[in-house]
């Protein structure tokens, strides 16, 4: 059975599962809308969305380094101390930094986005479609299909998990949320890498070799 975006949405509505999990457990289900909330259920997905305006103050920060040159740091927050000394909790954290180290966001979720800077990037993807001869009919359609795309890349909560590419990172705090049972917040981040915002000098090569022989 073919599982249409209305199907979607009023099982998210239902469980408040996310979005995905919804599509899934209905291509589970064949369609089948109270089975769906079974299989969401079983999953410890439906339940996931309650949590989350419950405050987490407790957590871990994690710093993770790559061969050196690339280090992140991350505040990921749960609601006990008991939680936060869990392994399968420290291992999400240690997962999450890995992930920030690889995929380079720049925000953890779209709100943080200032408007002026979303405003600029419209301007510019919109100029972009303009000077492909796009009609005009349809520029703003398309602006909005990047603009979305460009928030799936810069955002962490919607990039895709790079140990798997088939959830997001948003997903997979579902996932641990009800896994553990506490509300989970990734709070913020800092990444660094090694000679970043640094001028470098760039020299000519065979100036250089000259400059070498010469010695």
């Amino acid at each position: 059975m073919a599982i249409t975006a209305g199907m979607v949405k009023d099982l998210r509505e239902k469980t408040g599962a996310g979005m995905m999990d919804c599509k899934r457990a209905l291509t589970e289900a064949n369609g089948d809308m109270e089975r769906a909330i079974e299989v969401l259920r079983e999953k410890g997905l439906a339940s996931a969305s309650k949590k989350a305006g419950r405050v987490a103050a407790e957590g871990l920060v994690e710093a993770y380094i790559h061969g050196g040159r690339i280090g992140v740091l991350v505040e990921v927050n749960c609601e006990t101390d008991f939680v936060a000394k869990n392994e399968d909790f420290r291992t999400f954290v240690r997962d999450i930094a890995m992930h920030i180290a690889a995929a380079n966001p720049i925000y953890v979720r779209r709100e943080e986005i200032p408007e002026e800077v979303l405003k600029k990037e419209r301007e510019i993807v919109r100029q972009q479609t303009l000077n492909e001869g796009k009609p005009e009919k349809i520029v703003d359609k398309i602006v909005d299909g990047r603009i979305e795309k460009y928030l799936s890349e810069v955002c962490l909560l919607e990039q895709p998990f790079v140990k798997d590419q088939d959830k997001t990172v948003d997903e997979l705090v579902k996932e641990q949320v009800a896994h553990i049972g506490e509300n989970i917040s990734i709070r913020r981040f800092a990444r660094f890498v090694v000679g970043e915002g640094i001028e470098k000098e760039e020299k000519d090569f065979a100036e250089e070799v000259m400059a070498q022989m010469n010695r």
